[in-house]
């Protein structure tokens, strides 16, 4: 048997039925703030959330600071990483986490073996 999900004692289908400013009420402070302080982007983009929710198409954005909220379950959202858009596909688990934290926006640097004019040490080092 597959664990049930809860999202502070709530099953993900309470939480799709319960209005915006009940599910504030579970978010931490700094989330709860940024939503109710929010930017004229941010209501635009809530705006676009409802508008596009039953075409399934998904939206882009650069607003990485937003809270995940019940009202984009099942969306895929594209969040802007500073070079491209990555595709999240928005579930459960990730509701009050924001945006920017499934879009990294730098690389892991991975190295070669040393070159020519590398440094120093490198000289001894046979080249391939």
């Amino acid at each position: 048997m597959a664990k049930k999900f809860l999202y502070h004692g709530k099953t993900a289908e309470e939480l799709a039925t319960m209005p915006l400013d009940a599910f504030l009420l579970t978010l931490t402070s700094n989330q709860r703030r940024t939503m109710q302080r929010a930017s004229p982007k941010i209501k635009q983009f809530l705006a676009r959330i409802r508008k596009a929710k039953p075409l399934n198409k998904p939206l882009k954005t650069h607003i990485r600071e937003m809270p995940i909220i019940p009202d984009m379950l099942g969306m895929r959202i594209k969040v802007y990483n500073g070079k491209d858009y990555q595709d999240l596909l928005i579930q459960a688990e990730m509701l009050g986490h924001r945006l920017g934290e499934y879009s990294h926006t730098t690389k892991m640097v991975k190295h070669s073996g040393p070159g020519i004019g590398a440094t120093r040490g490198s000289k001894s080092v046979d080249l391939k």
